[in-house]
């Protein structure tokens, strides 16, 4: 079976056909600029990749762009629309409702419209998409796959906040926690490669990219996450601050004159890496500025790492032990920089990290020694495969 993978922004749409026996990717591309102008990028595999300017009004008109696309006669993967047998659509906010994926029906996309107040950005976008998708294929199964299903396993212990508990029973505010399909697609891989059951290890996922999340994965099911109601706290991240004292908002909001608005707009966009550096949010240009001897650059970096240990540390305890510690993402899976910093804080645990299988970058491999008490890990993530994956499950 054929499995058209959508990830919808809300001026975006990321796409992937895969073949669900062999799981190659056939064709992927993305749409930008929905909305505005519109912009098409598609490639086959194999093949060059082609970028077209296109009007985009609305989703409806990117996915149409992106079938048209894929059935081509001279640059298409499939012949016709009959030979895509499911769609998988990634959706950002599953609240309470949702510990798993599922079949979209009516009830679903109701549901989900429920949680928009939790990912205004994302839920709304996310079901266009959906209701797209079928306008334009109708018949063809959809299923939707939740950034928050994995670690609806949470105990109450770990996802309950210290606040009044009636805000919990009017408004679900507690932690859910993000990037839970690369939590699970990775944890799930770290078992199959050190050989034990996924049902007998305790993991600890560093995802670490722009947005950046920790959870430790105990015999298969999260039972704490870095990221919590938003995806704004936990680890300092690209341009997100992560955890603060609560009361520093006050402080800011009287000496700069901002309304909530403009804190918000301040922790989440203009904080992290890139304001702790003044120099970027991306990784490879701290690098090269702290090498160049920029201070704020290397601080910005050792802030970064500082703060994944520490929650490295807790998740060790939060399981009583740690079997393996793995990184993925695009900074946990081609920064030896940041790996280095983070497990120089780890030798508690018995670890010692092979340099030159650490200087690898975006591999599949143990950069801990054979002598290291706990195995450190790099895996790289595959969230459309694993969209892919629990959509053939269900349909």
């Amino acid at each position: 079976m054929n499995v058209l993978v959508i990830n919808c922004g809300s001026s975006s749409l990321k796409f992937q056909l895969i073949n669900s026996e062999s799981e190659a990717v056939l064709a992927k591309g993305l749409c930008e600029r929905i909305g505005i102008d519109g912009r098409l990028t598609y490639q086959p595999a194999g093949g060059e990749k082609n970028v077209s300017e296109k009007a985009m009004p609305t989703h409806t008109e990117a996915i149409q762009f992106v079938i048209d696309a894929l059935t081509d006669a001279d640059t298409g993967v499939v012949k016709s629309l009959d030979e895509i047998g499911a769609v998988g659509h990634r959706v950002v906010h599953g609240g309470e409702k949702f510990a798993k994926s599922v079949v979209v029906t009516p009830e679903v996309k109701a549901a989900i419209a429920e949680c928009n107040d939790l990912a205004p950005l994302h839920n709304p976008a996310n079901l266009i998409g959906i209701e797209a998708c079928e306008s334009l294929m109708p018949g063809t199964p959809q299923v939707v796959v939740f950034d928050t299903a994995f670690h609806q396993t949470m105990p109450e212990k770990a996802y309950m906040y210290g606040l009044p508990y009636e805000y919990y029973e009017k408004y679900k505010v507690r932690r859910y926690g993000f990037h839970g399909t690369s939590h699970s697609f990775v944890s799930k891989r770290v078992a199959e490669i050190v050989g034990k059951p996924y049902n007998a290890t305790k993991t600890i996922v560093c995802h670490l990219g722009n947005g950046a999340s920790v959870s430790a994965v105990l015999n298969g099911e999260s039972v704490d996450t870095s990221m919590g109601l938003t995806p704004l706290e936990g680890l300092v991240m690209g341009t997100r601050s992560g955890d603060i004292d609560p009361a520093i908002m006050e402080f800011i909001a009287k000496k700069e004159n901002l309304d909530i608005a403009g804190i918000m707009n301040v922790l989440n966009k203009k904080s992290g890496v890139e304001g702790v550096s003044g120099v970027s949010s991306d990784f490879r240009d701290l690098e090269t500025a702290a090498k160049a001897g920029n201070k704020r650059a290397e601080l910005a970096i050792d802030v970064f790492a500082y703060r994944v240990a520490k929650y490295v540390g807790a998740y060790t305890a939060a399981m009583n032990g740690v079997d393996n510690i793995v990184f993925t993402a695009g900074i946990g899976e081609n920064c030896a920089l940041v790996r280095t910093k983070v497990c120089s804080y780890l030798g508690y645990l018995g670890i010692t990290i092979d340099e030159e299988a650490n200087g690898k970058r975006g591999e599949e491999i143990v950069i801990s020694t054979p002598d290291s008490k706990v195995k450190v890990l790099v895996v790289p993530t595959n969230e459309e495969l694993a969209i892919a994956r629990e959509t053939v499950a269900l349909v």
